[in-house]
């Protein structure tokens, strides 16, 4: 039985990995920083498989794409996209998931503080993709908040709702099937 248990934790690792992978790609250009579906899909693999098994499933994301599989926004991959302008919201989205996970495991019952830990995550998320923007690309704080921050907080805060209603009916329908695990 417990072989059956690790067996159906790493195929749900593997499905919410290629889950990322195929939102990841999907994204909408509106200047240096694309508008991206991952973190929506990064917002439903911490509830769909709890903190540490999100990241693991984040992290294999960041390989298969540093490996040259086109799963990063785009359709692109590869370390020139990794350590580019845009590679710290990509390397922030493991950050993101730790806080945002952090508060999804431990309040999950209390959708306010999921709501709230998302809202961190993504702001761990800005810091990262920001600061790497503007290095990467020679701007200044501002301009790269303007770039890389600013046009993107409606379509965050709405896959933050997103989120917070479809993550909860997961993760219950997941639990109630016994097969949630964190």
């Amino acid at each position: 039985m417990k072989n059956k248990s690790k067996v159906y934790q790493m195929a749900t690792v593997g499905v919410l990995t290629a889950v990322i992978c195929i939102l990841g790609p999907l994204s909408i250009p509106i200047g240096l920083v694309p508008i991206s579906f991952t973190t929506l899909a990064v917002f439903i693999a911490l509830y769909a498989l709890g903190m540490k098994k999100a990241i693991l499933s984040i992290i294999l994301y960041i390989v298969i794409g540093f490996n040259g599989i086109p799963v990063f926004s785009g359709f692109s991959s590869g370390p020139v996209k990794l350590f580019g302008p845009t590679g710290g919201y990509i390397i922030g989205y493991v950050f993101m998931a730790l806080i945002s996970g952090h508060f999804i495991d431990r309040y999950f019952d209390k959708w306010y503080l999921c709501v709230a830990g998302m809202l961190i995550g993504t702001i761990i998320l800005y810091i990262f993709g920001t600061v790497c923007l503007a290095c990467q690309a020679d701007l200044t704080a501002g301009a790269a908040l303007t770039a890389g921050v600013i046009p993107f907080i409606p379509g965050d805060l709405t896959k933050i709702a997103i989120a917070a209603v479809i993550g909860p009916l997961l993760r219950k329908r997941l639990i109630k099937a016994k097969l949630f695990q964190a």
